[in-house]
Formats: C-alpha cells, sequence, structure tokens
C-alpha cells in the first residue's frame, strides 16, 4: 500500500524542529506540549518510511533525508502564506514575529515602543533577538531583520529606514577629570571602548578605523550596551550612536562638529512572508516609528563636516 505524503500540518511541526533543534523549543514556538511534538515527528517519519532527525542530548540535527525534505516543507510554507496573504482585508493581525535586530536598536528603540503594537492586537505576539550578529531570512531565523547593510541573500525585499548619526560620547565625570580635547588630534591620547575588531560581523561598526587618527580600544566588546556602561562608569571615549547616547543624559558629545560618522539602518523581510498580515503590520510599525523618530537619530546638530560618512572608511 501506497504511503500518502505529509500535509502542511505535519510539516509545521517538522519545520519547528529543524529550525529550533530541540522538541521543547519547537513546542514553544507552535503553543503546544513537547510530547504532541515528538509524537508527530514520529507519526511523520512512520509515514515517510525516513528517519528525519538525528536524536542526541543537545538535541535533533537533520538527516540526509530530513535535509532533502527541508526544501519541500518551505515551499510548502511559502504557498501557505501566499494563500493567506491572499485573503487581503479578512486576514487577523495576530501569531508570532521574530525580529532580528543590532543590540542597540533592538534594546533601546525597539523593546519600549513595540507593546503599543501588541496592545493594539491582542493575538499578536512579538520576540525581539537584539544581538551583534546576521540573520539568515532563509533559514527562518527571523521573520523581519534590521541590519546595517542593504540586502546580502536571495529573495529578500528591503528598504532603507533611515540614517543615524554617531558621535564621540563621554561620562561628564571623565571629562571634568582628563586632559582637554581641543581638536581631532587630542583624540589619540585618551583611551577609548568600542568593539572587539576579530569579532566584528560587519565592516559598519569599525568606527575606530574611520575617525581619522590612530585610535585603539583598550576596553573592548562585542555588545554595544556593555560600552555604554563602561562609558558612563569612566572608562574613556567611545564612539556610539547618538539616539542610544540621548537615553543616558550623563553621556556628552566630544568635538560634535568636527569628528562623526554616518551609517543606514535597513530593514528585510523574505519575500514569502512579506504580503503576511502579522510581518506586515510589525513592518508598518517600525518604520512608521522610526520616521517619526528622525531627530533622535540625527543626534545634536553639526557646525563643521564630519570626519567620515564612508562605512568602508579604513
Amino acid at each position: 500500500m501506497a504511503r500518502i505524503g505529509p500535509n502542511w500540518d505535519d510539516l509545521r511541526y517538522f519545520l519547528a524542529v529543524a529550525r529550533t533543534g530541540t522538541l521543547s523549543a519547537a513546542a514553544a514556538r507552535l503553543g503546544t506540549e513537547h510530547t504532541t511534538v515528538g509524537r508527530r515527528i514520529r507519526a511523520l517519519e512512520d509515514g515517510l518510511g525516513a528517519r528525519l532527525f538525528h536524536r542526541s542530548n543537545v538535541g535533533y540535527a537533520l538527516s540526509e533525508d530530513g535535509a532533502n525534505l527541508l526544501g519541500v516543507a518551505e515551499a510548502m510554507e511559502s504557498a501557505f502564506l501566499s494563500a493567506s496573504a491572499a485573503t487581503g482585508a479578512t486576514q487577523t493581525v495576530s501569531g508570532t514575529v521574530r525580529i532580528g535586530a543590532p543590540d542597540g536598536f533592538g534594546s533601546v528603540f525597539l523593546a519600549p515602543r513595540m507593546h503599543r503594537l501588541t496592545a493594539r492586537h491582542p493575538g499578536l505576539e512579538v520576540e525581539i533577538m537584539a544581538t551583534a550578529r546576521i540573520f539568515s531570512l532563509s533559514k527562518r531565523e527571523a521573520d523581519i531583520v534590521i541590519s546595517l547593510s542593504g540586502p546580502q541573500q536571495a529573495r529578500v525585499v528591503a528598504r532603507r529606514l533611515t540614517d543615524y548619526r554617531l558621535f564621540v560620547y563621554a561620562a561628564e565625570s571623565y571629562r571634568a577629570a582628563a586632559a582637554p580635547i581641543t581638536e581631532v588630534a587630542d583624540l589619540s591620547t585618551h583611551p577609548f571602548v568600542g568593539y572587539i575588531e576579530d569579532m566584528l560581523f560587519t565592516r559598519e561598526l569599525n568606527y575606530l578605523g574611520a575617525l581619522g587618527p590612530p585610535l585603539s580600544a583598550r576596553l573592548r566588546s562585542t555588545n554595544l550596551l556593555a560600552q555604554v556602561y563602561a562609558t558612563r562608569a569612566g572608562a574613556g571615549l567611545c564612539v556610539l550612536p547618538a539616539f542610544i547616547a540621548a537615553a543616558h543624559p550623563g553621556l556628552v558629545p566630544v568635538l560634535p562638529g568636527q569628528v562623526s560618522l554616518t551609517r543606514a539602518f535597513h530593514m528585510h523581510i523574505h519575500e514569502d512572508h512579506r504580503k503576511a498580515a502579522h510581518i506586515r503590520a510589525v513592518a508598518s510599525f517600525i518604520a512608521a516609528e522610526v520616521e517619526a523618530s528622525g531627530a533622535l537619530f540625527a543626534g545634536p546638530a553639526m557646525s563643521a563636516p564630519a570626519v567620515s560618512q564612508d562605512p568602508a572608511a579604513p
């Protein structure tokens, strides 16, 4: 007797385990129990006559058969999302939307605002992964990605959200006790806080290399907020986005009329998801909030040209 192929409901469970790596994480994403997920996976494997995962103490990894099924499952997912989008105005804004964003943008800008959208749509849930890394839309690591550059992946719909400016900042206490800074050359005589250079995930974060004088950070972290708090404590100077520094009144810009950088935020959505009502609602909300905060991203006015606005500057 011929085996019946899997339906979309079967494959939802398969995709959740494939993407999260564990039954418990897949269950949390699907809103069910891990025992239910395990039972559905076993039933799917029995129905296909194939082992889809290698089980271990650390989780579930795709087998060769599972990897072959993944493309089919994602194609069915795309068809399902397209069919849902075709209902237009009858769509309900509900479900979970995962946003991947740089730690500063995700934590300082998005997190305090997103509750206004979820209050408007009780069936909507939002997950913010605020961390300095590249998120893969093709692997469904996130539904919406905020990045510092244009699209680097295939089948991605992108839009430029806004330019934002960065300045050199210091704690008021540091400025009061440290040697005066009256010109750009003085920056090299002060300690800096910055990123770990060999762990930069994108060249746009190479701030110190773009300022002009030879600079290196004596205190380094992969996390922007760690840099902020080190700077607030008086560790030295730090290049920070103006919208981040604005949340910390104890930080003051250093030579803002002479030294600044400009970068940009871009929003990316996989083309299979761009018409889904819940993803579209979140994306529109982010774009509107960014547009309304133009002055926050621009920061203090400059009275002279910036040192560099080129992300590729050496």
